[in-house]
């Protein structure tokens, strides 16, 4: 298990992970569709992950999703690198209900997002473009390079919820052990 700490004037965050764990979390961020889509991100990557957050949202959620976001990619990036004996490589389409959404990812040690979906306006009290934000701050500070592109959907919080998940799954078959590939890049280094 490992942690980090953030303090800024917007939030204080504390979070730790376990990146060989079962899925386990216990998150509060104060955001509570973030909790949400967090705990399913933890349970389909099965990575445990613990979570608190106490963040300016009297204001409004941006800055404590983005903050989670930097400390949760961070800690990704402590915990994965170098990369020696993973697959490296990993994708996942998951499907809830008329939704679909793909996510190809690379542990390069080199970040960059492409997030495409139709998501614009609210999920109860959440504002859908911060989920954009939360993806680019964990992707940069995790160093990793994702594609999470919505194939199909119509429902807001389903087409979400599979992003999140399809990044999980995405990270979990990068992880895969294989010994065989030993440091899985040409250049000898990531």
């Amino acid at each position: 298990m490992i942690a980090k700490t953030r303090t800024t004037k917007e939030t204080d965050i504390t979070i730790s992970l376990e990146l060989n764990g079962n899925g386990n979390s216990n998150i509060n961020t104060g955001v509570g569709f973030l909790d949400h889509m967090l705990e399913s991100f933890s349970k389909h990557s099965l990575i445990d992950i613990n979570i608190t957050c106490k963040g300016d949202t009297h204001i409004d959620d941006h800055h404590s999703v983005e903050d989670v976001g930097i400390v949760l990619g961070s800690l990704l990036a402590e915990a994965i690198y170098p990369v020696k004996n993973m697959e490296r490589f990993g994708s996942a389409n998951i499907v809830m209900d008329e939704a679909c959404v793909s996510c190809d990812l690379d542990l390069s040690n080199r970040p960059f997002l492409v997030y495409e979906a139709d998501v614009s306006g609210k999920v109860g009290s959440f504002d859908t473009e911060l989920v954009e934000e939360f993806f680019r701050a964990f992707v940069l500070n995790a160093r990793i390079s994702a594609h999470i592109v919505m194939l199909r959907g119509r429902n807001k919080h389903h087409i979400i919820e599979a992003s999140f998940k399809s990044l999980a799954v995405a990270i979990r078959r990068a992880m895969a052990k294989n010994e065989r590939v030993g440091i899985p890049s040409t250049k000898d280094v990531l």
